[in-house]
Order: C-alpha cells, then sequence, then structure tokens
C-alpha cells in the first residue's frame, strides 16, 4: 500500500512539474502544435518514470556476524515496531476516500458520455470525406468527438457557418478528442491534486489555439472569424467530453490569434525540462543496493601491513588454542611496555579447549577505550592487539585479523563519545551540475479593456421547429436580418480593440526581446558551465571506476582470508 501511495505522489509531483514548465515558459509562445505533445508527454512521462529504477550495486566488506560492537557497554538493537490501531484505520479511511471520489467522477465521466449519445441520436447524419455532419435543433455551441460535428446551422449565416465547420475540422482531423479524453482521465485519477485540474484546463485552451490558427490558414477574412467568436459566447450549453467552439476565455484567443509567431530559438525552452527529470532520476529512481561476498577461512596468522619499521611494531596473537596463562602475560605485557590496560573476559571453550568467545576490553592512559566481543560454537578466528610507535613517540593501537584493518573488528583510537569506523577506501565526491539561468517571462499587465458591453449584445432569434411554416420562417428571417444589423455596431469597437492590443502586444515584445537577449548570454555562460561539468563528470566516472576496482580488489583479499 506504501508503495502506491509513493507511486501516486511521485507522479503527481511529475505533473506539477511539466505544468509549471509550462505555464512559466512555454505558454505564451506560439508553438501550439509543439506545446500539444509537451502537455500529452508530460502526462505519459509522469506514469512511467515512477516505474524506471536504476540500480546501483555497491560492493561492501562481508559483516561478521559474531562480532557485536557494543558501546558504552551497551549492544544496539534492531526492534520490529507495529502499526498501530490508528495507523490501520487511517490507511484504510484514506483508500475508502480515494475509492469513493474516484467512483463518483466515473459515474460524471459515464453520465457525459450518455449525454452526448442523447445529443446525436436520432438526428440526420451526412457523412463527408472523414466526417460525419450532425444538424441538430437544440441551442447549443457546436462540437466535434472524432468525426462527429455537431452544430445548429439556423444560428448562423453562411460565413459564420463556414469558420465554425472549418475550426471544429481541425479538432477532427487532428484528433483532439484524445487530448481531452486522456486529460480526463488523469484528472479522475489524480483529483486530488489541484494542479491536474489547471492542466487539463492548459491542454484544451491550447487546443483551441491550434484550432485557430490552422482555421485562419483557410479562411481568409480574419475579422471575421473574431466576430464568430464574440457571437457563439451567447451559447452556454455544451457536452463535457468534447472539443466544443467556445472554450477558453474569448479575449485570451484573441491576443493569441494577433500575437506575431515566436521565434525559434525559443524552442530551447524545451530543453530546460531535462536537468530536472535527471535531477528527479538522480535523487528518487537510483537504488543502491550493498551486496556482500562470503568470505573464505582467514588464515592462521596475522599480517600487520604497515610502512614502519618492524623494529617498531608488536603483535600479540590471540588464537584459538592461546591458553588462559597466555593471555593473562599479553595483558601484563601491555601494560608495562605500552601502558595499555587490556582485559579479557567472557571466556568460552568447547569440548577441546579450543576459545569460542571472547571479549576484549582496551584502555588507554589518554581514557580512550575499545571494546571488541566474539561469542560463537565455532572456535574463534585469530586475531591481535598491534601496537605501532609512531615517529613522534605517540603509539597506535589496532585489533585486527588477517592481514587487513577494517570493520567491523578494527579499533582506532576514537573516544567513546566519538567514534568512527572507515575502510581505506575514499567514495569519490560527484560534482554539482550548474544551475540554468531563469528563462524571462513575457511582460503581464493588464490588456485594453474593450469598448462592447457584452451585456447589450443582441440573441440571436430561435429557428422555427417547422420549416414549413412559411409564416414562421417569413419571421424568423427579418429577425435575423435585424439580429445581423445589430451585429455589425460592433465592427467599430472591434477594430479599435485590435489596434490597442496591437500596440500593448508591441511594446511588451520590445521588452521581451532585451531580456531575452540577456537571456541568451545567460544560456551560452550556462553551456560553458555544462561542459565543464561533462568533463568534471567524467572524471567522476574514472574515479567511480577506480573506486569499484579497488573494491573487488578488497572483497577479492578478503575472500582469501
Amino acid at each position: 500500500m506504501e508503495a502506491i501511495f509513493i507511486y501516486i505522489l511521485k507522479t503527481s509531483g511529475l505533473i506539477t512539474l511539466f505544468y509549471l514548465a509550462y505555464y512559466f515558459l512555454l505558454r505564451k509562445e506560439t508553438f501550439f502544435n509543439s506545446n500539444r505533445w509537451f502537455l500529452l508527454s508530460g502526462l505519459i512521462t509522469s506514469i512511467v518514470l515512477p516505474l524506471v529504477v536504476y540500480t546501483k550495486i555497491v560492493w561492501v566488506a562481508p559483516v561478521r556476524t559474531n562480532f557485536t560492537l557494543p558501546i558504552n557497554n551497551n549492544v544496539i538493537q534492531t526492534i520490529p515496531v507495529e502499526q498501530s490501531w490508528f495507523d490501520i484505520h487511517l490507511n484504510l479511511c484514506l483508500v475508502l476516500l480515494y475509492v469513493s471520489i474516484i467512483s463518483i467522477l466515473l459515474l460524471k465521466f459515464a453520465f457525459d458520455f450518455y449525454s452526448l449519445k442523447r445529443v446525436i441520436k436520432g438526428q440526420t447524419i451526412l457523412n463527408q470525406s472523414d466526417f460525419k455532419f450532425v444538424d441538430v435543433s437544440e441551442n447549443i455551441a457546436p462540437f466535434s468527438f472524432f468525426s462527429y460535428i455537431v452544430y445548429n446551422s439556423s444560428l448562423y449565416n453562411s460565413t459564420e457557418l463556414e469558420n465554425i465547420l472549418e475550426h471544429e475540422k481541425i479538432h477532427s482531423e487532428q484528433n483532439h478528442t484524445s487530448d481531452v479524453l486522456i486529460s480526463r482521465i488523469f484528472c479522475i485519477v489524480f483529483w486530488f491534486n489541484p494542479i491536474v485540474w489547471l492542466y487539463k484546463k492548459a491542454i484544451m485552451q491550447n487546443l483551441e489555439f491550434i484550432a485557430d490558427a490552422e482555421a485562419l490558414k483557410k479562411i481568409a477574412d480574419k475579422r471575421a472569424y473574431q466576430y464568430t467568436l464574440l457571437k457563439i459566447t451567447t451559447h452556454e450549453n455544451c457536452v463535457a467530453i468534447t472539443n466544443h467552439f467556445y472554450q477558453s476565455l474569448i479575449k485570451k484567443r484573441i491576443v493569441m490569434l494577433n500575437k506575431n509567431q515566436s521565434k525559434k530559438k525559443n524552442y530551447l525552452k524545451y530543453a530546460l525540462i531535462l536537468p530536472a527529470l535527471g535531477a528527479f532520476v538522480f535523487l528518487f529512481q537510483v537504488k543502491v543496493i550493498a551486496q556482500e561476498k562470503e568470505q573464505k577461512e582467514v588464515k592462521e596468522d596475522i599480517i600487520v601491513n604497515t610502512k614502519s619499521d618492524p623494529k617498531n611494531v608488536f603483535v600479540y596473537k590471540i588464537k584459538k588454542n592461546t591458553t588462559d596463562k597466555e593471555l593473562d602475560e599479553i595483558v601484563q605485557k601491555l601494560k608495562t611496555n605500552h601502558e595499555v590496560i587490556i582485559a579479557f573476559s567472557d571466556i568460552t571453550r568447547n569440548s577441546t579447549n579450543e576459545l569460542t568467545g571472547i571479549r576484549v576490553d582496551i584502555k588507554r592512559k589518554n581514557g580512550k577505550s575499545q571494546i571488541m566481543q566474539t561469542s560463537g560454537n565455532e572456535a574463534i578466528k585469530p586475531f591481535g592487539v598491534v601496537i605501532i610507535k609512531n615517529e613522534d613517540g605517540t603509539e597506535s593501537i589496532n585489533l585486527q585479523t588477517g592481514k587487513d584493518i577494517h570493520q567491523p573488528v578494527t579499533m582506532s583510537e576514537s573516544s567513546e563519545e566519538d567514534e568512527s569506523y572507515n575502510t581505506n577506501e575514499d567514495f569519490p565526491i560527484p560534482p554539482t551540475p550548474p544551475t540554468p539561468p531563469d528563462t524571462p517571462e513575457f511582460p503581464e499587465g493588464p490588456m485594453p479593456v474593450a469598448n462592447i458591453d457584452m451585456s447589450k449584445m443582441p440573441k440571436p432569434p430561435v429557428h422555427p421547429k417547422d420549416i414549413n411554416d412559411a409564416k414562421a420562417m417569413q419571421k424568423f428571417n427579418k429577425e435575423m436580418a435585424e439580429f445581423n444589423k445589430k451585429m455589425e455596431a460592433f465592427k467599430p469597437n472591434m477594430s479599435a480593440y485590435e489596434k490597442e492590443v496591437e500596440a500593448v502586444m508591441a511594446k511588451r515584445e520590445a521588452i521581451y526581446e532585451k531580456e531575452m537577449a540577456k537571456f541568451d548570454i545567460e544560456m551560452k555562460e550556462f553551456d560553458l558551465e555544462m561542459k565543464q561539468f561533462d568533463l568534471d563528470m567524467k572524471k567522476f566516472n574514472v574515479e567511480m571506476a577506480k573506486f569499484d576496482k579497488d573494491m573487488r580488489k578488497f572483497q577479492k583479499e578478503s575472500k582469501s582470508k
């Protein structure tokens, strides 16, 4: 259960990472199709990457299970901790809450499919090329669902209907419905993460930008298309799981329609997500496993590895057949010759009088001490108390087995309050990657207020249900003519608003270009730092290879004892 929660949290974190990258770096760019694939790849990466685990095996010295290293005479033990009644029931409640809300959202999802089917059911479907046109009588916003394009032709004139159909064809041709359904499923599974809902909104808005941009390539009158956008705002009814014509804020879509194309160098922004993904893998997806190889029987001798003069090295050996008298003699020699107090206790022997267990307490005159204890049913491996006289007159004391001084049987001269056990190998420290510069944001600020009172916009007349009713049709055509005249009154205000928007955007683009010039210089410096980082990483890899080689050599020597 914990693994599932961790996976969900990692996935939510990656979704948040991609959304923030889109929001701060890409949402104001005109790379609409690239943004579409960036957003979709963000969702796919978020569910796949937490499943990818890189395993790194580090070979370590074998731990001798018959030794215990108490500190301050207290043996450290691992005590299993049982989950409390509260923790168990809390986890159960969280699971029930999570599943319950998913179930409710799935029911809402199914209801949306039913609503779509109810709209299309019983309607006349016109098949044309790869599209299925459905002309309905309901006052509903035009929408597309895969190859289906649903609209009410009676609400629009021929130019407006052409604009709408071109827009919806783009949704259908590029299969935008799949994006909508995928984002909806993610909202169901990760409902607790508010960023997921913002992510879905970003996907649907970007799909509208794509359809607007592609439709304008086939429509000659750009202004008429914008008027059509304004007219569609009067329709509030729509089906949730479809691509409907009025999807995002009208002002934002008009601004994007009039915005200049982004420069190609801004494509570099997409690459800035890669260091963040690399950091995620390095921090959360690398599993380090320490493995040890089975050690062969230790040779019945003590080999001291030191560059000191042999005359300055004194070894007091303890073997399985060392007698109590010989142990007493070692105690006296260490006290007399080196002012070291050593005590042997907890001595156990088998039927053949071989040592099977012994505790060694070493204490020097400066108060520093070490303790070693071994016990078992088999005879002990040979070890020794090694005294090395240093050039400055001091003496180093170690407990040693075989020819290597290594944990856990190596006893350094650290105090009881600050003990440390180190091998002769130092783990290489990886270099720190450089931090990329912050990408400048497009200048924010209030946009010009359109001198258009949407509340005064005329409402289109309702088309008669019976098209054979000549009197009703005549009245409808008269009302449509009056409606079109009233819509013409909005054109001067729209033209003025477009000019105001273009003037504001031109000033902001000039500021943005200056910031981008500074950013380009910083990116060049960052590239140089990345090249140096690559060199440092190569050096680190060489050091790691040497470290691994030394570790393998150490393991091989340990096995040969």
